[in-house]
């Protein structure tokens, strides 16, 4: 008997078109999100797009503003920091638990992410590359056994995907490669059960990646939000 899957809600389907608009840069930090011109856009009713721009509110890729309407978030200094600190928080105490109880199997798959990571950077297929990393940061989440921490996570995933892409596009394969290059350190330090080391890998790397993605916010920032 096959498991049971539940089907994709409409409202789901709506939030994660939205989201994909923000996270590749098709709508702009601080852009208005217009209602009725959305749904006519993907054909759905204007309470579905509701509905999923408080979904995506949650997710802190929108900001309802009342007798106003949705605007996407700004990716400002404040915010970015802010995401960047509370990433480190969560992935450092998991990844304390990880490096205490990993398993061969777990290692293989962060080798494994890593190495296709490695072949996308070769082949300059960025979508591929970011895709991988959110999969290699959820895959270091194995041992987290902490409901709270993983819920928030879940919230966070849309903001981190969006820095990151902003920081890989405009900073081009240097970005990439920091980004391959603490992976790396941070598998090393993993094998070794070292947990002071990935705790200082992390570190390093929450502010290098905070600090590209601010440069490269403020780079692509429109002339008249940016004076």
């Amino acid at each position: 008997m096959k498991a049971f899957k539940p089907k994709v809600t409409l409202t789901e389907q709506v939030a994660r078109h939205i989201e994909n608009l923000i996270v590749f840069g098709q709508l702009d930090s601080g852009e208005r999100i217009y209602e009725a011109a959305m749904a006519k856009q993907i054909e759905v009713s204007n309470g579905s797009i509701r509905e999923g721009l408080l979904l995506l509110e949650k997710r802190h890729l929108v900001k309802n503003v009342p007798r106003k309407g949705a605007f996407v978030t700004t990716l400002d200094d404040y915010f970015v920091r802010s995401l960047y600190e509370t990433l480190e928080l969560y992935l450092t105490h998991t990844g304390r638990k990880l490096a205490r109880q990993w398993q061969p199997d777990d290692l293989e798959r962060l080798e494994q992410l890593y190495h296709q990571m490695e072949d996308c950077f070769k082949k300059n297929d960025l979508m591929a590359f970011l895709d991988l990393g959110v999969e290699y940061t959820k895959a270091s989440l194995a041992y987290a056994d902490n409901y709270f921490i993983l819920a928030a996570i879940d919230d966070l995933w849309p903001s981190a995907r969006r820095c990151a892409f902003v920081a890989f596009k405009r900073g081009g394969k240097r970005v990439r490669e920091d980004n391959l290059s603490h992976m790396e350190e941070s598998i090393s330090a993993i094998r070794d059960r070292d947990e002071v080391r990935l705790a200082s890998v992390l570190h390093r790397y929450a502010i290098q990646q905070c600090q590209q993605v601010r440069e490269a916010a403020l780079a692509t920032r429109p002339l008249a939000e940016s004076s």
